[in-house]
């Protein structure tokens, strides 16, 4: 069952804020690449436009991922959770995807977890 855009966006479970956690993942190598917020309208132009549009919870506004940078993310698909409270947007990622030039936001500090054993 697909239907149409708004259908799909009303299947979103929005926080307080209005907005949901994006999960945003190389398509191929399924790397996770960085975590954004999206609102209605930052959703509904990310599934329409072909690139990834996120909500700002710090400016206020809108941001396209690379308008600025050049760093940018072509969508190759969109998923929700079986809760729906978060998507996961596969992407082509074009250079860094993090604000700090890494490739991942995930690249910077390891917490040396214990491994679990076998189960």
């Amino acid at each position: 069952m697909t239907g149409s855009v708004d259908e799909r966006i009303a299947r979103v479970a929005f926080n307080d804020q209005g907005l949901v956690p994006a999960v945003i993942q190389q398509w191929d190598t399924r790397e996770v690449l960085m975590l954004g917020w999206m609102d209605a309208e930052a959703l509904r132009r990310t599934l329409t436009e072909g690139r990834v549009t996120f909500w700002s919870r710090s400016r206020g506004e809108y941001w396209r991922k690379g308008d600025t940078s050049g760093h940018i993310q072509l969508v190759r698909g969109a998923r929700l959770d079986c809760d729906g409270d978060t998507v996961l947007i596969s992407v082509q990622q074009v250079g860094a995807a993090c604000h700090t030039g890494d490739r991942t936001c995930f690249d910077a500090d390891d917490l040396e977890p214990v491994s679990g054993g076998r189960p």
